[in-house]
């Protein structure tokens, strides 16, 4: 097993230097787990925070060789929880699959006054994908 702590280049960048964006994990068979920190994203409402929060997660996972269909575990921060039904809205445009296991809590504030949200995500890449990175084409 080998641990890699990753800002992918390619990604938005994380708002402070005292952390990293992606812990990679990988397997000896070649798959590997990655563990998102929590993203937040620029916007006025709930929705256009929670589309740029799954836009940044969709481009930290890509980095990685992985992506959204991927995601095994996810959790939620809402500053108000009785807008759990828009957010919702928002989380079903981008995870269309199975969905994952989850957790939302509601917390009083996050670390950006402006955040309306914050999630982090757990993802399960498999060791080979057809035509993927690693594989003969």
């Amino acid at each position: 097993m080998e641990i890699t702590l990753d800002n992918p280049a390619g990604a938005p960048q994380p708002l402070s230097p005292y952390y990293s964006q992606v812990a990679r994990v990988q397997q000896a068979d070649g798959s590997a787990l990655l563990f998102l920190s929590g993203q937040i994203a620029e916007g006025v409402t709930l929705a256009e925070q929670s589309r740029g929060v799954f836009e940044t997660i969709d481009a930290l996972l890509r980095a990685h060789g992985a992506g959204l269909a991927d995601v095994i575990n996810i959790r939620t921060y809402l500053t108000d929880i009785g807008r759990l039904a828009e957010y919702g809205a928002v989380r079903r445009e981008f995870l269309t699959g199975t969905p994952p296991t989850s957790m939302t809590f509601e917390v009083s504030r996050l670390f950006r006054p402006e955040a309306l949200i914050e999630v982090e995500v757990v993802a399960a890449v498999p060791a080979a994908r057809p035509g993927g990175p690693g594989t003969a084409a």
